[in-house]
């Protein structure tokens, strides 16, 4: 029931297309904002200590997992779970989350790389040259509404995504080596040589782009917040999950795209050296080459309460066009190119990994040629992935990112840890790691893998399913359990829509306090209401929130007027981002059981082929 085998051309090609699966967007995007949101050096240590105790271990289980099914014609996590179980059915279903994280994953990832080919473009013909960061900010916000065209084609961002994703099929559809491992031989040393170039420019800048005036406007302030240890954070589930998720996310652990590149390793090829190879390389070029540009530069020319306030994971085009600008016409530009150039390459070296699983099942399964499995691929990831674009800022890209960026693959590493330690049988496991070693590794980890790591993972886990509001364990244990907007359980509940909750309704409320400071107009057909706070110490109004709106919708407040959470701002007909929410959730439900009916169906044709022997 396999088709037949490719193989790795080279063992540099091999160790570049794994280090290319975890050097990602997550490592210059993710990790300086999830740094910033939790504590920036209080981040760390829980991070370094997932690393050790949680990366470094579930590399060697997927490389090895990978390899033995491999070894048996399997090329995804179904069916090398079923192998490794003894034939167990649960722990085949279990596989699927192997394909559902990484095409899930790959849905809105696509998306994000798509904003690199264009803004690598833009910054080459100097479409930012001259714009103040607001404005950048402000074009931004148009390209994520549709708002923007190129070359007279309207939609944008529909079109750089549709470019994206047909550009990753193409690559696909070339095979391992033919495709994969020439984009990672090419990409990878690019990736790494602008990462160097950016990198020497953050640590060096210092405080000499600080204007008139920005006393935290200094690099250095930024390296100082990002690398201050905090130890206060180790007793907060919230930031051990954020860390234990960016490992995920970075290393690609948790996925099922590494236990597909294993696949295709040879029986007797070295894995434990090659797995670690990659780890650290990804790790080299998060920590200390993606803590080196946006933060730093961020800060020399923003200061770093701009960054503290303003950190999410589109600042990356919200700021940086504007701040290679300040580098002059020649430097700015090879700033701009180089920037979203080495993001298009972090991006493109995962994507494709992420598409390998589901393109070796079919092609297993199915007996699909490889340019049909990259089609179906394709066109899989731009129709589940097209609620990203058309409803990104309705927060429909969040909720993908969290449950299949987060939850799945945190899920699916616990369940691969136990499946590997006490099913597969952690001896046999570590035989299969070792086998073909080129290093030997210390039994010391033989224990982390069978108990530590899943403990970690079990106790992280329950720890953000029933985490308590604001982290008070004290209280929730004394009897007042009230479930934290950010934990799953608070997810689930929409904790963190206070107002607006219906689908659908007559009025918007405000979801903050202030004044109705102004009310104007946006284009022909929008007007805004701006929220203000006053500062009682200088008597200015200090922005808080702008809400805009169509034309038609009728006005319920004034300028001037007092504003409370759930005061009634317009009347009209509105669909609120609740539903999207709820209608994302779904569709990602459907597309776990979609998946789930695929290898129903593939065990169905297993059966009928054995039986006919």
């Amino acid at each position: 029931m396999t088709a037949k085998k490719q193989e790795w051309g080279s063992r540099v090609g091999l160790v570049l297309a794994m280090a290319g699966n975890s050097v990602g967007l997550g490592n210059f995007l993710r990790f300086p904002v999830q740094a910033i949101q939790n504590g920036g050096g209080g981040f760390l240590i829980p991070y370094l200590i997932c690393f050790l105790l949680i990366g470094i271990p579930l590399l060697w289980v997927e490389w090895a997992s990978g390899r033995f099914g491999g070894r048996h014609g399997y090329h995804a996590t179904p069916f090398i779970f079923e192998k490794m179980s003894g034939g167990s059915k649960a722990w085949k279903y279990v596989g699927v989350l192997g394909l559902f994280s990484t095409m899930g994953v790959a849905t809105y990832y696509c998306y994000i790389e798509s904003w690199t080919i264009s803004y690598t473009f833009k910054s080459a013909i100097h479409l930012f040259t001259g714009m103040s960061q607001a404005e950048v900010a402000g074009y931004f916000g148009k390209y994520i509404g549709m708002e923007t065209s190129f070359l007279g084609i309207p939609c944008e961002a529909l079109f750089f995504y549709t470019v994206c994703v047909l550009l990753n099929t193409f690559i696909l559809s070339r095979g391992l080596s033919g495709g994969i491992e020439k984009v990672a031989k090419i990409g990878m040393p690019l990736l790494i040589g602008f990462g160097i170039f950016l990198a020497i420019r953050g640590l060096t800048l210092g405080s000499s782009a600080a204007p008139a005036g920005c006393i935290d406007c200094d690099a250095f302030a930024g390296l100082d917040f990002l690398f201050r240890p905090q130890f206060t954070s180790l007793y907060d589930p919230k930031v051990w999950l954020a860390a234990a998720g960016q490992i995920f996310f970075t290393l690609s652990v948790g996925m099922g795209s590494i236990q597909s590149y294993a696949s295709f390793v040879k029986s007797n090829e070295d894995i434990a050296l090659n797995s670690m190879s990659a780890g650290w390389m990804n790790e080299f070029v998060e920590v200390v080459i993606g803590s080196l540009i946006v933060i730093p530069l961020a800060c020399g020319y923003l200061g770093l309460d701009w960054v503290l306030k303003n950190a999410g994971f589109a600042m990356a085009f919200q700021t940086m066009p504007f701040l290679f600008d300040k580098w002059g016409l020649i430097m700015g530009t090879f700033g701009g190119v180089f920037w979203f150039g080495l993001l298009f390459f972090a991006g493109i070296t995962s994507s494709l990994a992420m598409c390998t699983p589901y393109i070796s099942f079919t092609m297993d399964e199915f007996k699909w040629s490889r340019n049909k499995a990259s089609v179906s691929a394709g066109a899989l990831v731009f129709l589940v992935g097209l609620p990203c674009v058309f409803f990104f800022t309705q927060g429909v890209f969040d909720e993908y990112d969290y449950w299949t960026g987060t939850i799945s693959l945190f899920t699916f590493a616990l369940l691969e840890c136990i499946l590997f330690g006490w099913v597969f049988g952690i001896d046999r496991g570590w035989d299969e790691i070792n086998q073909g070693a080129d290093i030997k590794l210390s039994k010391f980890f033989k224990p982390i893998i069978k108990y530590v790591t899943p403990a970690m993972l079990l106790a992280i886990f329950i720890g953000s399913v029933f985490n308590p509001k604001d982290n008070d364990w004290v209280k929730a244990i004394k009897g007042t359990w009230e479930f934290d907007k950010n934990s799953i359980i608070g997810k689930l509940q929409n904790k963190g829509f206070e107002v607006n909750r219906a689908w659908f309704s007559e009025y918007q409320e405000a979801d903050v306090v202030g004044i109705v400071s102004k009310i104007g107009p946006v284009g022909e057909d929008y007007y805004y209401v701006q929220v203000s706070k006053i500062n009682y110490d200088t008597g200015e109004m200090k922005p808080v929130k702008r809400y805009t709106y169509h034309y038609k919708v009728k006005l319920k407040v004034a300028e001037n007027d007092n504003v409370q959470v759930g005061t009634r701002l317009v009347h009209g007909n509105f669909v609120n981002d609740i539903f999207y929410i709820d209608a994302s959730r779904l569709l990602l439900l459907c597309f776990f059981g979609f998946f789930a009916y695929l290898v129903y169906k593939a065990s169905i044709a297993r059966k009928r082929f054995n039986s006919s022997l």
